[in-house]
């Protein structure tokens, strides 16, 4: 049964496309009839970590984000790939990828849809646990990062001032400080 608030897709064209998402332009009818253009990045599902060392300390990066234009403290983090059976082989593998620690156990937390007014982006939050460095760092060419460790509550004081600003590391930093403490 479809929902009375449904829009009807008439027609879907990507409008632009670059590695790591597509700008979709749709063409649509609202329950009124009356058609119109709705445009939406398209990004599709990612994965989003809260390492833990068997210490209780968070592995946290430090990389650049050249579209703010500094350098954010956030959780590792990434979009899954077409060969990443579930959302947790993805989390393995970016947490791996990205820090170079290897999680003992790894739980999900939550999934959000943290901007569905105008993306249809899937973040996939876990909670990994016993995070040991085995190896070194895999990063992509496009990736600036530095590893570092913190405590939770530090994260927790940098998002009440307003100093952690990435908003899927905020997301996971204040859901598990919430539910899973």
């Amino acid at each position: 049964m479809t929902d009375e608030l449904a829009w009807e897709t008439l027609e879907r064209n990507v409008a632009y496309s670059c590695a790591g998402f597509d700008v979709r332009n749709e063409r649509v009818r609202f329950p009124d009839g009356t058609d119109a253009e709705f445009d939406y990045l398209a990004e599709g599902e990612s994965v989003v970590v809260l390492p833990l060392t068997p210490d209780g300390d968070v592995v946290v990066i430090e990389e650049w984000r050249q579209a703010v234009g500094r350098v954010n403290r956030g959780l590792p983090a990434g979009s899954m790939e077409s060969d990443d059976a579930d959302p947790e082989v993805a989390a393995r593998r970016e947490l791996a990828e990205e820090t170079g620690y290897e999680a003992g156990s790894l739980e999900h937390l939550t999934t959000v849809e943290p901007a569905n007014g105008f993306a249809d982006a899937v973040f996939h939050y876990f909670v990994a646990r016993d995070c040991e460095q085995t190896a070194q760092q895999d990063l992509d060419g496009n990736e600036s990062i530095r590893v570092a460790t913190t405590t939770l509550d530090e994260l927790l004081d940098a998002a009440r001032e307003d100093e952690l600003r990435d908003g899927r590391t905020v997301t996971g930093v204040l859901y598990y400080a919430l539910f899973e403490r």
